[in-house]
């Protein structure tokens, strides 16, 4: 069966987004060559960002546009444990590891209170992150500052970098090696053509793996 073009389907269904085509396409290299290298996805964003990282685990971690069986000699293993192997050969699906950094409230607030705010993000990319992961950076301004943190963190650490933000870019432009700049300014309207991105994005991935 041919694969669907997600990416024309985007397209086409939201002509404004032709302009972003190229950074999605090349992001969606960059989240391939991590995952085949055995590599993770760190995400992380404020407010709604924050909703939308949690979001986009949600897409990758679990069957999204289709079924995800696992590997048959996982399969095979989890059926020789019994009865409860058995419903997990069949209930448990195919995920592409996913992390939001938002997702760990006491980590944060225990740091916030003891360290550095700002650094929350940052902390946990060097903590989290090893050379060949991807971090996957929300800000709709591209200037929030615990953002940028994280961003240089995972320079230094080794990990690639895609930022997702308005059609400005911010300081974030600059850190990144792909920066998907969706074409509004406010922060809701730019919010409203995040989704549409990273929805397209996890259906590619899905697509290549499953």
């Amino acid at each position: 069966m041919e694969k669907r073009d997600f990416l024309s389907e985007l397209i086409e269904e939201r002509p404004e987004l032709a302009a972003c085509a190229p950074e999605i396409r090349r992001a969606f290299s960059l989240l391939c060559s991590c995952y085949r290298d055995g590599g993770k996805l760190l995400i992380c964003g404020n407010g709604g960002s924050a909703a939308d990282s949690e979001h986009i685990v949600g897409e990758l971690m679990k069957e999204f546009m289709k079924r995800r069986p696992l590997p048959e000699e996982l399969m095979r293993r989890l059926r020789a444990e019994g009865v409860r192997g058995e419903r997990l050969a069949e209930g448990l699906q195919g995920a592409l590891p996913a992390l939001a950094l938002s997702g760990a409230p006491a980590l944060s607030s225990a740091y916030m209170n003891d360290a550095e705010p700002e650094l929350v993000f940052a902390q946990q990319v060097v903590g989290y992150g090893r050379p060949g992961d991807t971090l996957l950076a929300l800000s709709t301004s591209g200037n929030s500052e615990n953002i940028l943190f994280a961003l240089h963190a995972a320079r230094a650490a080794g990990l690639h970098t895609i930022g997702l933000t308005g059609e400005d870019g911010g300081a974030m432009r600059g850190l990144c090696d792909v920066c998907i700049r969706a074409p509004a300014r406010s922060t809701p309207k730019v919010q409203e053509k995040h989704l549409p991105i990273y929805h397209a994005l996890c259906a590619m991935l899905e697509a290549e793996f499953f």
